[in-house]
């Protein structure tokens, strides 16, 4: 996959089928949408277009975190199969261009673009004057067609980000899965800790999260990493060991079961399953070991190993 971050010196050779969106949490809406451009049978190549960062979090207006880092999102297209990413710099210039000058010269002669999918909430340029009905009017002007993709709903409920940002920040993992595709995911580099879990028996793999990424409330998880293209299970903890830490720092920790070596500067993804229970500071580091025990043998039960 070919990254494009650079709006002044890039343009595309070939012919392509582009899909539109911010792509905060690549979920169930936006795989419909992707589905659009991939694997079609006309030779288009298949382009992503967004922004970088969201124009909520330009604005200010986001008061969460995001979904999905710039590396989760890039990973998540590559793996898909996406030709071309182009990650539109998004400032004061990006959002009071013109919506006809962003058609003609990025759409259009940069990218050329034969198919442009995107959603009915389509929104780009000053004031958001961008929609979806005006690629309609300039299809023959620009020798493009469009396609308007429909949404998906869970539960009664159209699935956009800002419903599965209220699941995250509620704990409701099984239902971010629902909606998404997959699990709640955290990709970070693994960094030396404490030691306190391998002291008492528990070894962790330590993450320290973008500081943009949102995460669910602070406790206790059951997830997966996924390491070199397998998945092991393990119970991972969000926040920061009132217990045995006086920093503060929020750290993402995982046990994996009955793993052994030494992960150390890898790069994981930690899918995140269910809820255990949330964090809590205990009387000392014996309730502690005692309650994480209890933890990893529910755990035990939950990902089914013997």
């Amino acid at each position: 996959m070919e990254i494009i971050t650079n709006l002044s010196q890039f343009c595309i050779s070939e012919k392509t089928a582009a899909a539109i969106g911010k792509f905060d949490g690549i979920h169930l809406g936006h795989r419909r949408l992707l589905g659009e451009i991939l694997g079609r049978r006309d030779g288009l190549a298949s382009c992503v277009v967004t922004f970088d960062p969201l124009p909520e979090v330009f604005f200010g207006t986001l008061k969460s975190g995001v979904l999905s880092t710039r590396e989760e999102k890039r990973r998540a297209f590559d793996r898909m199969g996406v030709d071309y990413l182009v990650e539109l710099p998004f400032d004061r210039e990006m959002a009071g261009m013109d919506p006809e000058r962003f058609v003609r010269e990025i759409l259009c002669e940069r990218l050329h673009a034969a198919v442009i999918a995107a959603g009915p909430d389509l929104s780009f340029g000053d004031r958001g004057r961008g929609d979806f009905a005006l690629l309609r009017r300039m299809e023959k002007e620009c020798g493009f067609q469009t396609v308007m993709i429909g949404k998906e709903e869970y539960q009664g409920q159209v699935i956009s980000s800002t419903l599965i940002r209220k699941l995250v920040q509620e704990g409701r993992m099984e239902e971010v899965r629902a909606c998404l595709g997959i699990s709640y995911q955290i990709l970070g580099t693994v960094l030396h800790g404490n030691a306190i879990g391998r002291t008492i028996g528990i070894p962790t793999v330590n993450q320290i999260p973008e500081a943009d990424k949102l995460l669910p409330p602070h406790g206790v998880y059951y997830s997966t990493v996924l390491l070199d293209g397998k998945e092991y299970p393990g119970m991972t903890n969000i926040g920061v060991k009132p217990t045995v830490s006086r920093t503060g720092a929020l750290t993402v920790e995982t046990h994996l079961y009955d793993f052994r070596g030494d992960l150390y500067g890898r790069v994981i993804t930690t899918s995140l399953l269910t809820f255990r229970r949330p964090e809590r500071k205990f009387s000392g580091i014996d309730e502690l070991k005692q309650t994480m025990q209890k933890d990893l043998a529910a755990g035990r039960e939950y990902h089914g190993i013997r």
